[in-house]
């Protein structure tokens, strides 16, 4: 039904025979997996890292202020003209499709469940495990039932886990919802949950259009030319969340996860007042140890005239962006 529906449209140019493609590049294929799963040189990562959570939010922000919490990995609480808005949000132990193995966590989330504010939305980048949680998106469900955006095939398992209200768009798109408009942006990225899906829903990453600034959440992706288009057609730019972690190595991950130094360049190409760095430090999920990503950032701003622009917030940690 997907199928026939998405090649009944025009519009779509990243979807061929059943699946999504990325224009201009792709992922490594299962030859490549193999060898890099074969000989992978693991970074060092300290098996549980002690944190205590970080304050509880306040309830809103009004106005045109705009307070940011970095929860953990790509989940980030958004807050701003009275709404609150999460990203990716993930607070199980694992991430992956069982509860006994797979990528664990190696911190806890920066900020308890139970002291979120009221969810107003939701904005979901791709089906990965690390960033589309079932267990937490049921309890947000559940409890806050707030409105969804996400990517092409994804509304119909959004609705199976209990919301109501869900906008499934395609690169481009977008929707307004209360004052803002929702853009749904492009990500040179892929999607699966098992290895006969893969790439059978879309990934993207997401902007929040308003007059006090426009917000940019990249969710997963590689360095490419979207950054630039997104500067021409959507600028001034308030704030990017840009992912730093899952690099390594080089050569298997670089078509779908950027480097520390990339991401660096691509908030100077969007012009983003402020960038903050996320995807990191919580699962081990490639071969860059659990630091890695923070000191190759630092050394890549160090001596840099914009280096007070790209932020790295503790996993609980919030913060009033100008």
């Amino acid at each position: 039904m997907l199928a026939e529906q998405i090649e009944a449209t025009p519009l779509v140019e990243h979807f061929r025979d059943g699946r999504f493609f990325n224009p201009g590049s792709s992922a490594q294929g299962f030859g490549s997996a193999l060898k890099w799963m074969t000989k992978r040189k693991i970074g060092p990562w300290r098996k549980w890292i002690d944190s205590a959570p970080g304050p509880k939010p306040p309830a809103r922000v009004d106005g045109s202020e705009l307070r940011v919490t970095f929860v953990n990995h790509s989940t980030v609480l958004l807050q701003t003209e009275g709404l609150n808005i999460l990203t990716d949000p993930v607070w199980s132990q694992r991430v992956s499709p069982v509860s006994f193995s797979g990528p664990r966590r190696h911190r806890a989330p920066g900020i308890r469940f139970e002291d979120l504010p009221p969810i107003d939305c939701l904005l979901i980048s791709h089906n990965h495990y690390d960033h589309f949680d079932r267990p937490t998106l049921k309890r947000i469900a559940s409890l806050h039932r707030p409105m969804v955006f996400c990517p092409l095939g994804l509304a119909n398992p959004l609705r199976h886990i209990g919301f109501r209200e869900v906008h499934e768009l395609d690169w481009w798109q977008s929707q307004p919802w209360r004052h803002l408009r929702i853009h749904c942006l492009p990500a040179q990225h892929f999607s699966a949950r098992t290895p006969f899906d893969r790439n059978r829903t879309l990934w993207s990453g997401w902007l929040l259009e308003s007059p006090n600034g426009n917000l940019y959440f990249a969710g997963d992706t590689g360095f490419c030319d979207v950054f630039a288009a997104i500067k021409d057609r959507l600028s001034p730019l308030r704030l990017a969340l840009l992912p730093i972690g899952a690099y390594e190595p080089e050569w298997f991950m670089g078509p779908v996860h950027m480097t520390p130094e990339q991401a660096v360049e691509a908030r100077a190409i969007l012009q983003a007042s402020v960038a903050i760095g996320i995807h990191f430090g919580t699962f081990a999920l490639a071969d860059d140890g659990e630091t890695a990503p923070v000191d190759r950032l630092r050394r890549a701003l160090n001596g840099r005239k914009d280096r007070d622009q790209f932020w790295l917030l503790t996993e609980g940690e919030g913060r009033l962006v100008p």
